[in-house]
């Protein structure tokens, strides 16, 4: 069983990563693609049972630290399941854009928001983090929750982010991050690496989509490598917060 340990690569010109494999940037695209379209509704469910419903807690602090205002414009990125923004509008915000680059996930987030009858409250738009369809300086807050370790090239994604920020706008990743506690670190290596393929096996009837999600995890920078790319982002007052023991982290950056 493969210990957890950094793994990040900081790889240039054509190549990228999917999981552990080394691919080109097209080929991770479409790779993450049949991920979450094999996954899409059975992802709110799996997000429960991997995480022990944590993941609510974890978005829960994130909306407390967002502040919503009713004069607020949220983009959520990679939210197709339309969780992060639904919480936002709910707390308090004044409207939403998820943006997500996978027609299943968006599919699967409309259906969820008209069942909980939240629809009125959310834009849905089919785009690329890397490549974002709005103008510059269009929102207030951009979110990526669980996303950006998904995207091929993570640097290009938070300069984007950073372009579609008005002037005194924030900037929210919630993610997968690196344990401090060797015990800790320990635990959850052992129950990453058997216990969520099973369940996606089972469950979401895809053991593959849940090992590579395992293995994105250990290819994502660790909490300060990625401030640093937040910075040369042009983010300023760059910071980050752990949860569960690193297990999760938020990083947040203003653009001013």
């Amino acid at each position: 069983m493969k210990k957890i340990k950094n793994l990040y690569q900081d790889y240039r010109q054509d190549r990228t990563h999917f999981g552990f494999r080394d691919v080109s940037w097209e080929e991770k695209s479409s790779l993450v693609g049949n991920v979450f379209d094999s996954v899409a509704y059975r992802y709110d469910l799996m997000n429960d049972l991997m995480s022990g419903g944590m993941h609510r807690l974890w978005k829960a602090s994130l909306i407390d630290q967002m502040r919503p205002r009713d004069n607020m414009h949220l983009l959520d990125v990679a939210g197709g399941t339309g969780d992060i923004a639904s919480r936002f509008c709910r707390a308090g915000g004044g409207w939403a854009t998820v943006c997500d680059i996978n027609h299943s996930m968006i599919t699967a987030g409309r259906d969820r928001a008209i069942n909980h009858n939240t629809a009125f409250e959310v834009r849905w738009l089919a785009g690329d983090a890397e490549r974002l369809p709005l103008p510059d300086r269009a929102v207030d807050i951009y979110t990526i929750a669980f996303g950006l370790r998904n995207v091929s090239r993570l640097e290009v994604a938070l300069e984007e982010a950073w372009r579609v920020l008005r002037p005194g706008g924030r900037f929210f990743c919630l993610e997968f991050s690196w344990v401090a506690s060797p015990l800790i670190s320990a635990l959850y290596d052992r129950f990453s690496y058997t216990m969520i393929p099973l369940l996606g096996r089972f469950v979401a009837q895809d053991q593959a989509a849940y090992r590579y999600l395992v293995e994105s995890i250990r290819m994502f920078p660790t909490q300060r490598i990625l401030v640093e790319k937040m910075k040369a982002a042009g983010f300023e007052r760059v910071g980050y917060r752990n949860m569960s023991g690193g297990i999760v982290a938020i990083h947040d950056g203003w653009r001013l």
